[in-house]
């Protein structure tokens, strides 16, 4: 079968709900208002001693409240990687509205860097007993696929439940695989995203000590700056986003609201370096050139890209490399929504996904907030300022440590 065929025989994916929590807000309203305003939410951490860390600021979650997801013994049995997840899964599905998929074609997919890594750090082995002090839940609230359990059992969902461990390409690859899902055939509905909780004091420390992060601790709000000349480095970050997939047929059928439909899916890895992309980019512009022959749209098509963008010296540089490449004469709109929202890792992805939802719905490019003097050696159109954006697809690129890159591209019907 000719790839045009395989195309034409699959089932197109519609966008169908959205939901987020995030340090920018926990509606997608709030989250895109913040983007347009170039908002950093970058601030000095309060919730720990970051004494020796290094670095001592974040861009954390504000006042997380899960008394209308969770009862207070459920709360207490999901580390907090998983409540922020259960509460923007929540929320995608009720704005999906009523669907009518039997729960056994309804099915979960989930990523994360980290899993439960605030409750695992709890239990550090002390000095006493030589090990930690697990509770009898301990196990069920860090493992990875935690979340992607929570979310089925809350909702009954009984068609296949999965978790995937990509790194800062979790979220992405997680909706990228429940796609494939809707694709195929398997299920006629998914709810998928991705969540991170990892604002601790030892991953901070991790981070701080293989380079990763921004120092300006003396400016937090001015630390997240992609693509800027003076990057150094990311922001961690925390927080999760999902959306509803649905079979197109199946959502126009009942009436329901399509945000777009999900049209291009990119894989690639770099096999370089379990850090460093390769200075050129090219897993990356493979990647990229993988979801455009996917969505069968040429590079002249894609109206916006929100880049992976993660402000730090390296990645910037190739990821520019790797859409100068891909997109030649074309200057196609380039944003990174990490300036406002710091890098979040397994669900940056997914916040990013649902951020090129929204341009595609809102007809706006949002700016790269902190852009004072964009890298002359990043060639490439990154937007400084909130710009109109005629209708047509977005890609949306998230790439991740040991090399893993996924892009998604999202169309208008």
């Amino acid at each position: 079968m000719s790839a045009r065929a395989s195309r034409e025989a699959r089932a197109r994916v519609a966008v169908t709900g959205l939901g987020v929590r995030t340090p920018a807000g926990g509606h997608p309203k709030e989250l895109w208002n913040a983007l347009l305003a170039g908002r950093s939410t970058a601030r000095r951490i309060t919730s720990f001693d970051t004494e020796g860390l290094g670095v001592g600021f974040a861009c954390e979650v504000p006042e997380l409240d899960v008394e209308a997801y969770l009862t207070p013994k459920q709360a207490a049995r999901l580390d907090r990687v998983s409540q922020l997840g259960v509460c923007a899964a929540a929320d995608a599905l009720d704005d999906a509205g009523p669907v009518r998929a039997p729960a056994e074609r309804q099915a979960v997919v989930t990523g994360s860097g980290f899993g439960g890594v605030l409750t695992y750090e709890g239990v550090f082995r002390d000095a006493r007993t030589g090990r930690g002090n697990p509770g009898p839940l301990h196990v069920p609230m860090i493992m990875h696929n935690a979340l992607a359990a929570a979310i089925s059992i809350r909702h009954r969902i009984l068609g296949p439940s999965l978790s995937v461990a990509t790194a800062c390409a979790s979220g992405a690859h997680a909706i990228a695989e429940a796609a494939r899902l809707v694709r195929d055939g398997t299920a006629d509905l998914v709810v998928a995203g991705g969540a991170e909780a990892s604002i601790t004091p030892t991953v901070l420390l991790a981070f701080h000590r293989c380079g990763a992060l921004s120092q300006r601790n003396d400016a937090p709000e001015t630390a997240s700056r992609p693509f800027d000349r003076d990057r150094d480095g990311f922001v961690l970050a925390e927080g999760a986003a999902f959306v509803v997939l649905e079979n197109l047929e199946h959502a126009l059928a009942r009436d329901a609201r399509v945000y777009g439909e999900l049209s291009g899916l990119g894989f690639s890895s770099d096999a370089h370096h379990i850090t460093a992309p390769p200075e050129d980019g090219e897993g990356a512009a493979r990647c990229m050139r993988a979801a455009l022959a996917d969505a069968a749209l040429t590079p002249g098509e894609i109206a916006h890209v929100n880049a992976h963008g993660s402000s730090t010296p390296l990645n910037d540089l190739a990821e520019a490399r790797a859409i100068k490449e891909v997109f030649g004469p074309v200057r196609v709109p380039v944003t990174s929504t990490k300036g406002v929202t710091g890098h979040a890792i397994g669900a940056a992805g997914a916040i990013e996904a649902v951020a090129a939802v929204l341009a595609l719905n809102e007809l706006a490019v949002p700016p790269t907030a902190n852009l004072g003097e964009p890298d002359p050696r990043c060639d490439i159109d990154v937007v400084a300022e909130v710009r109109p954006m005629p209708p047509g697809p977005v890609m949306s690129n998230s790439f991740g440590f040991g090399g893993h890159n996924a892009t998604l591209i999202f169309s208008p019907l």
